[in-house]
């Protein structure tokens, strides 16, 4: 009896916290919002992460679920647009692919010139055929024998080689995942070119919202040329074998045996499909921490003790707990498969009609205060599951393992460092250039 009256006062407690923050949040956007007017800068501000959290605390509060006739994606076929921001309601929709698919397909068919990648598949024979294949090719056992070992090498030797100064996004943070795809994958090509290729088609895939004409013509140019290195390198590889143990290899291999899906151009479509996931997404999410991390001189100080300590769980952490208060990707969309509903029998409760694309909201999943315990606050012991960073359910990126290995490694000679702190200036901060990647990002530190 006890306990059901205090289970009503909590969540009628937390319902009115809830309701304060989403309140304090609106009056935050409208003056602040109102400054940026005058200022000009009213784009950057709700670009800015701490602005987009205090618009998805208010939508939490008051409009959880969202549901319009109005198109906003250009890039992907839709009806109308629908955005979610509560944590259960961001993963349900992330899990039901019977109701909500995947919408990468057409233009990853571009990409490849004819076939899908699997990211870009519903359930099904050719999902089920090429993730296979691909895990047999990529084994879980190689990001600790063989990725993780030369990550922690290279960036090691890249901070030491370092005169108390480097700009980490061309020396650091695309170094070591290009090095990965040149020695692990097999097929890094040309650095600069691998670099641009990627970070151009990753683009592409997920970013071009509003289908820029001008940079699709740029991105399928460059896709034109990876596909030639592609198929030159299985080519090159065939007439001149190694024993190398890379993707490439094994991918060969399992063509010998007849495996399903692992013909020349099935091995060159998955390889085109993984290195788009790789390079840029590596780099941009290193810079993000990084970035995070340096806003914050008590968290700063902690994962550098942890780095020094070689307490490898600990910097992890710091790192995990940054990309939640900025993450890579602060939604991740699908498309109804036919009307249906989100947050059923509940206040919330949302039509989905056929067609239309649904934001589940991840930056917002990761701050609902119903679910994440003091979500404001930046904390490094949060169980994995609190975290969205690299997608949820069967589409969840392929190299989330070797994500979470490579980023703490690239990162932990950097905050090993003493008095690790920003250029200065302009130099201090993440440039994104035109491409929305980071292209350059100076620090300095004493040796």
């Amino acid at each position: 009896m006890f306990a059901a009256i205090s289970n009503v006062f909590t969540a009628i407690y937390q319902r009115l916290v809830i309701w304060s923050e989403g309140l304090i949040s609106l009056l935050y956007l409208i003056s602040m919002g109102i400054l940026a007017l005058f200022s000009g800068g009213v784009g950057a501000f709700f670009l800015k992460p701490g602005t987009q959290r205090r618009v998805f605390a208010f939508l939490r509060a008051f409009w959880p679920n969202i549901s319009v006739s109005k198109v906003l994606m250009k890039c992907y076929e839709n009806t109308g647009t629908a955005i979610v921001t509560r944590r259960q309601d961001c993963l349900d929709v992330l899990n039901r692919n019977e109701d909500f698919e995947v919408v990468y397909g057409t233009r990853m068919r571009q990409l490849t010139e004819g076939d899908n990648f699997f990211l870009g598949m519903q359930p099904g024979w050719d999902y089920t055929r090429d993730t296979s294949a691909m895990r047999l090719a990529a084994r879980m056992t190689d990001v600790p024998e063989i990725v993780l070992p030369r990550a922690s090498e290279l960036a090691h030797n890249i901070l030491a080689d370092s005169p108390g100064k480097i700009d980490i996004v061309p020396a650091l943070t695309l170094e070591v995942p290009w090095d990965m795809t040149q020695r692990y994958f097999g097929v890094g090509g040309e650095r600069e070119k691998m670099q641009k290729w990627t970070t151009s088609l990753f683009w592409y895939l997920f970013q071009d919202l509003g289908a820029d004409k001008q940079g699709g013509a740029t991105a399928l140019g460059h896709a034109a040329e990876l596909r030639e290195y592609l198929d030159a390198a299985i080519a090159d590889r065939k007439a001149t074998p190694t024993d190398t143990p890379d993707i490439l290899n094994r991918c060969l291999a399992l063509q010998s045996s007849d495996t399903p899906g692992m013909s020349d151009l099935g091995i060159r479509n998955n390889l085109l499909g993984l290195l788009i996931g790789a390079i840029p997404t590596i780099s941009k999410a290193s810079c993000i921490a990084l970035d995070e991390l340096l806003k914050r001189p008590e968290a700063l100080a902690s994962a550098r003790k942890a780095a020094l300590e070689d307490d490898d769980d600990l910097l992890a952490q710091h790192i995990w707990e940054a990309l939640r208060f900025n993450p890579f990707n602060p939604v991740i969309y699908r498309r109804a498969i036919h009307d249906t509903v989100i947050a059923p029998n509940s206040l919330r409760q949302r039509k989905i009609r056929k067609g239309q694309i649904v934001f589940a909201a991840n930056f917002s999943a990761c701050f609902d205060r119903s679910e994440i315990i003091s979500p404001n606050e930046f904390r490094t012991d949060r169980p994995w599951s609190d975290y969205i960073i690299w997608g949820y359910g069967m589409h969840k990126c392929f190299g989330d393992a070797i994500n979470k290995a490579v980023i703490p490694a690239i990162l932990k000679p950097v905050l090993a460092q003493k008095n690790l702190r920003r250029a200065a200036g302009a130099k201090g901060q993440i440039d994104t250039g035109t491409s929305g990647f980071p292209q350059h990002f100076h620090i300095e530190f004493d040796r």
